[in-house]
Protein backbone atom coordinates (compact mmCIF):
# COMPACT_ATOMS: atom_id res chain seq x y z
CA UNK A 1 0.00 0.00 0.00
CA UNK A 2 1.35 3.45 -0.90
CA UNK A 3 2.15 6.06 1.78
CA UNK A 4 -0.66 8.16 0.23
CA UNK A 5 -2.79 5.78 0.56
CA UNK A 6 -2.15 5.00 4.03
CA UNK A 7 -2.08 7.97 5.35
CA UNK A 8 -5.84 9.23 3.49
CA UNK A 9 -6.99 5.59 5.13
CA UNK A 10 -5.24 6.64 8.73
CA UNK A 11 -6.83 10.04 8.64
CA UNK A 12 -10.65 8.74 7.18
CA UNK A 13 -10.39 6.39 10.84
CA UNK A 14 -8.96 9.11 12.70
CA UNK A 15 -12.06 11.26 11.64
CA UNK A 16 -14.60 8.20 12.31
CA UNK A 17 -13.14 7.61 15.75
CA UNK A 18 -13.27 11.39 16.88
CA UNK A 19 -17.04 11.32 15.52
CA UNK A 20 -17.78 8.21 16.98
CA UNK A 21 -19.70 8.58 20.28
CA UNK A 22 -18.67 4.69 21.25
CA UNK A 23 -15.93 1.97 19.08
CA UNK A 24 -14.97 -1.75 20.07
CA UNK A 25 -12.25 -3.45 19.05
CA UNK A 26 -13.16 -6.93 18.72
CA UNK A 27 -11.86 -10.37 17.54
CA UNK A 28 -14.02 -11.65 14.34
CA UNK A 29 -10.75 -13.98 13.40
CA UNK A 30 -11.70 -17.82 12.32
CA UNK A 31 -15.21 -16.90 11.67
CA UNK A 32 -16.68 -18.80 8.39
CA UNK A 33 -17.62 -16.94 5.41
CA UNK A 34 -21.47 -17.68 6.37
CA UNK A 35 -21.13 -16.36 10.26
CA UNK A 36 -19.24 -13.12 8.88
CA UNK A 37 -21.90 -12.39 6.40
CA UNK A 38 -24.57 -12.95 9.25
CA UNK A 39 -22.82 -10.63 11.58
CA UNK A 40 -22.29 -8.40 8.96
CA UNK A 41 -25.72 -7.69 8.20
CA UNK A 42 -26.98 -7.43 12.11
CA UNK A 43 -24.70 -4.87 12.22
CA UNK A 44 -25.94 -3.53 9.50
CA UNK A 45 -29.37 -3.63 10.99
CA UNK A 46 -28.19 -2.62 14.34
CA UNK A 47 -26.54 1.06 13.23
CA UNK A 48 -23.13 -1.04 13.36
CA UNK A 49 -20.42 0.18 10.99
CA UNK A 50 -18.07 -2.74 11.07
CA UNK A 51 -14.41 -2.39 9.72
CA UNK A 52 -11.97 -4.78 9.35
CA UNK A 53 -8.32 -2.78 10.04
CA UNK A 54 -4.98 -3.69 10.24
CA UNK A 55 -3.52 -3.22 13.90
CA UNK A 56 -0.92 -0.80 12.72
CA UNK A 57 -3.17 1.70 10.75
CA UNK A 58 -5.64 1.00 14.13
CA UNK A 59 -3.16 2.09 16.09
CA UNK A 60 -1.59 4.78 14.14
CA UNK A 61 -5.47 6.45 13.49
CA UNK A 62 -6.07 6.19 18.01
CA UNK A 63 -2.22 8.28 18.64
CA UNK A 64 -3.75 10.98 16.27
CA UNK A 65 -7.65 11.59 17.37
CA UNK A 66 -8.76 13.38 20.13
CA UNK A 67 -8.45 11.62 23.13
CA UNK A 68 -5.87 9.22 25.47
CA UNK A 69 -6.75 5.86 23.94
CA UNK A 70 -3.35 4.52 25.09
CA UNK A 71 -4.52 1.71 26.99
CA UNK A 72 -6.31 0.09 23.77
CA UNK A 73 -2.42 -0.22 22.11
CA UNK A 74 -1.80 -3.20 24.13
CA UNK A 75 -4.78 -5.74 22.78
CA UNK A 76 -3.83 -4.39 18.59
CA UNK A 77 -2.73 -8.04 18.15
CA UNK A 78 -3.85 -10.30 15.55
CA UNK A 79 -6.99 -9.80 13.89
CA UNK A 80 -8.30 -6.71 14.76
CA UNK A 81 -12.24 -5.11 13.17
CA UNK A 82 -13.47 -1.81 14.94
CA UNK A 83 -17.16 -1.49 15.25
CA UNK A 84 -18.44 1.98 15.57
CA UNK A 85 -21.30 3.07 16.60
CA UNK A 86 -24.32 5.67 18.46
CA UNK A 87 -25.58 2.93 20.91
CA UNK A 88 -23.07 1.93 23.51
CA UNK A 89 -24.43 -0.90 24.58
CA UNK A 90 -25.67 -2.40 21.03
CA UNK A 91 -22.39 -3.98 19.88
CA UNK A 92 -22.04 -5.77 22.90
CA UNK A 93 -25.64 -6.57 23.10
CA UNK A 94 -25.26 -8.30 18.90
CA UNK A 95 -21.90 -9.85 20.14
CA UNK A 96 -23.40 -11.78 23.20
CA UNK A 97 -26.81 -12.75 21.36
CA UNK A 98 -23.91 -13.86 18.15
CA UNK A 99 -21.87 -16.40 21.36
CA UNK A 100 -24.89 -18.10 22.06
CA UNK A 101 -24.17 -19.97 19.12
CA UNK A 102 -20.30 -19.07 18.80
CA UNK A 103 -17.68 -18.33 20.62
CA UNK A 104 -16.41 -15.45 18.36
CA UNK A 105 -16.91 -12.52 18.21
CA UNK A 106 -14.75 -11.43 21.26
CA UNK A 107 -13.98 -8.22 22.79
CA UNK A 108 -10.62 -7.27 22.61
CA UNK A 109 -11.63 -3.58 24.05
CA UNK A 110 -14.16 -0.69 23.94
CA UNK A 111 -14.46 2.93 24.32
CA UNK A 112 -18.04 3.22 25.87
CA UNK A 113 -19.15 6.97 27.19
CA UNK A 114 -15.92 8.25 27.86
CA UNK A 115 -14.78 4.95 29.50
CA UNK A 116 -12.08 2.70 28.46
CA UNK A 117 -12.67 -1.43 29.00
CA UNK A 118 -10.09 -4.04 28.31
CA UNK A 119 -10.75 -7.51 27.99
CA UNK A 120 -14.01 -9.92 26.38
CA UNK A 121 -14.59 -10.36 30.36
CA UNK A 122 -16.53 -6.65 30.31
CA UNK A 123 -19.02 -8.06 27.91
CA UNK A 124 -21.68 -7.90 30.46
CA UNK A 125 -20.96 -4.95 31.79
CA UNK A 126 -20.62 -3.58 28.32
CA UNK A 127 -24.24 -4.58 27.64
CA UNK A 128 -25.95 -3.56 30.80
CA UNK A 129 -24.86 0.18 29.86
CA UNK A 130 -27.78 2.62 29.12
CA UNK A 131 -28.04 4.44 26.18
CA UNK A 132 -28.63 7.53 26.95
CA UNK A 133 -31.96 7.71 25.52
CA UNK A 134 -32.62 4.83 28.08
CA UNK A 135 -31.54 6.67 31.11
CA UNK A 136 -33.47 10.11 30.05
CA UNK A 137 -36.50 7.22 29.80
CA UNK A 138 -35.69 5.90 33.15
CA UNK A 139 -36.18 9.85 34.45
CA UNK A 140 -39.31 10.57 32.78
CA UNK A 141 -40.87 7.29 34.19
CA UNK A 142 -39.41 8.47 38.36
CA UNK A 143 -40.63 11.94 37.88
CA UNK A 144 -43.99 10.95 36.14
CA UNK A 145 -45.14 8.58 39.07
CA UNK A 146 -45.81 10.93 42.10
CA UNK A 147 -48.08 12.79 39.24
CA UNK A 148 -49.59 9.47 38.03
CA UNK A 149 -50.74 8.50 42.04
CA UNK A 150 -51.80 12.15 42.57
CA UNK A 151 -53.88 12.34 39.24
CA UNK A 152 -55.40 9.21 39.92
CA UNK A 153 -56.39 9.98 43.44
CA UNK A 154 -57.99 13.43 42.21
CA UNK A 155 -60.33 11.78 39.55
CA UNK A 156 -61.60 9.22 42.16
CA UNK A 157 -62.30 11.73 44.66
CA UNK A 158 -65.77 12.74 43.24
CA UNK A 159 -66.58 9.62 43.10
CA UNK A 160 -65.54 8.74 46.85
CA UNK A 161 -67.57 12.16 47.67
CA UNK A 162 -70.72 11.20 45.98
CA UNK A 163 -70.41 7.84 47.63
CA UNK A 164 -70.32 9.59 51.24
CA UNK A 165 -72.81 11.98 50.47
CA UNK A 166 -75.33 9.61 49.66
CA UNK A 167 -74.63 7.32 52.12
CA UNK A 168 -74.74 9.85 54.64
CA UNK A 169 -78.49 10.93 53.41
CA UNK A 170 -79.56 7.64 53.04
CA UNK A 171 -78.68 6.96 57.19
CA UNK A 172 -80.45 10.94 57.68
CA UNK A 173 -83.67 9.36 56.15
Amino acid sequence: MKKELKAQLIDSLSEKINNASHFYLTDIADLNAEATSSLRRKCFEKNIQLEVVKNTLIKLALEKADGDFEPLYNVLKGSTSIMFTEVGNAPAKLIKEIRQKSEKPLIKGAYVEERIYIGDNQLDALSSIKSKEEVIGDIINILQSPIKNVLGALQSAPNTIGGLVKTLQERAE
